[in-house]
């Protein structure tokens, strides 16, 4: 589906319809602004972190009460706007997110892409306390209002689990609904093993910005424990005459010790100045 259908589309149930344009070099401003978009282009590509904040600031200068998020390629649906706004408007959430998993868990899906959204929507719960099922949608409603608790950066984690959790943090309500999805080619032409690549690293990013105590400290000090127990064990055989000095069972004592005090010293330092920054950008 081409820009200008999405825009005429998406035209029929939003007042102002408006695209960010990243930098791109083809005809995509010139398509969306005949169609009637309000086009705000980048001069060069800033990524979808600043694409998005750019469409948040743009939806704000026309006065939006609520903003919709949704991806260009054609795989979201403007008919669902409607649902995706309908808890906002009732005043029973102030984000929407719009799951393709909610009632039927991907059954459409190859297995690789059911277990990769399993184990993201299983970090989102332990990082944000968000019980949701499609994490990596980008077909979500907002109130207009929550457009300050988002930071926008997308430097350590995805953009979308960035916002869940400055959302999870706010404490704002958030709810999901059922969307439907057009089925993108590309989707199932991917390369599984990239796929389960990515969705692990992602998971790693997520944990090690939102839970470095989980992510450094605890095997930090597991590992801290076992080295530690290591030198006693051996002091303990030392002194009663059993031990001799052995190098590769001294330098695994060694390293499990520093290597655990550095991780879970590390995750301490990181957790304290990860609430420090967020006190500073809520006050």
């Amino acid at each position: 589906m081409s820009i200008g259908s999405i825009v005429l589309l998406t035209k029929l149930y939003a007042d102002n319809v408006i695209v960010i344009d990243d930098g791109s070099t083809d005809l995509t401003a010139d398509i969306a602004r005949k169609a009637g978009a309000e086009v705000v282009s980048h001069g060069a590509n800033r990524g979808k972190a600043e694409a998005i904040k750019t469409g948040f600031t743009a939806a704000a200068d026309l006065g939006a009460d609520i903003i919709v998020t949704m991806d260009s390629d054609g795989q979201h649906n403007p008919a669902d706007i409607p649902n995706l706004v309908a808890p906002i408007i009732k005043g029973n959430a102030e984000m929407v997110n719009g799951s393709r998993y909610l009632n039927y868990p991907g059954k459409n899906s190859p297995v690789y892409c059911r277990a990769g959204q399993t184990m993201q929507d299983t970090t989102a719960k332990m990082n944000f306390n968000l019980k949701i099922t499609d994490t990596q949608s980008g077909f979500r409603a907002f109130a207009a209002s929550t457009k300050s608790i988002f930071r926008f950066s997308g430097k350590k984690t995805a953009i979308e689990n960035e916002m869940l959790a400055d959302a999870g943090r706010s404490g704002i309500r958030i709810t999901e609904i059922e969307i439907g999805t057009h089925t993108i080619p590309e989707a199932h032409t991917r390369n599984p093993a990239k796929y389960v690549i990515g969705a692990l690293r992602a998971i790693t990013e997520d944990v090690d910005a939102n839970k470095p105590l989980y992510f450094y400290s605890v095997p930090g000090f597991a590992l801290a424990t076992c080295g530690f127990y290591m030198g006693f064990k051996f002091l303990e055989a030392f002194f009663l005459g059993s031990a001799t000095l052995n190098f590769e069972h001294t330098f695994l004592m060694v390293f499990l010790a520093l290597a655990g005090a550095y991780m879970t010293l590390r995750g301490i330092i990181a957790h304290s100045m990860a609430g420090a920054l967020r006190q500073t950008e809520s006050a």
